[in-house]
């Protein structure tokens, strides 16, 4: 009688444990734990960096992800129309919560 009733319990369980998937974002190196990363993405000819525009998108769980963290989005934050170089930040905590920002330098 027991095993009846916690079957199913388990089975829900188990269900929504394998549907549930990791938040990840974009780094050259991880962490099972925690990762905070920055690095560099592309160079153009254009050395002046006067101002810097950031874009972020965010992921929660793997199962919902939101935002834009484009290189265009980025540059018309920070009112760049000459792109000198691109970075991104990573940050995520435990596979549940993930950002990647890219961060755009120019005039």
């Amino acid at each position: 009688m027991r095993l009846s009733r916690t079957l199913p319990l388990v089975a829900i369980g188990a269900a929504i444990a394998l549907s549930t998937g990791c938040a990840a974002a974009r780094s050259p190196v991880t962490g099972f734990w925690y990762t905070q990363v920055k690095a560099n993405d592309a160079v153009t000819t254009n050395t002046a960096t006067s101002k810097v525009g950031r874009s972020t998108a965010t992921s929660y769980v793997g199962l919902v992800a939101l935002g834009d963290c484009s290189i265009s989005t980025a540059a018309a934050a920070g009112g760049i129309t000459k792109v000198a170089h691109v970075d991104y930040e990573t940050m995520s905590i435990l596979g549940l919560y993930a950002t990647t920002t890219t961060v755009v330098y120019g005039e």
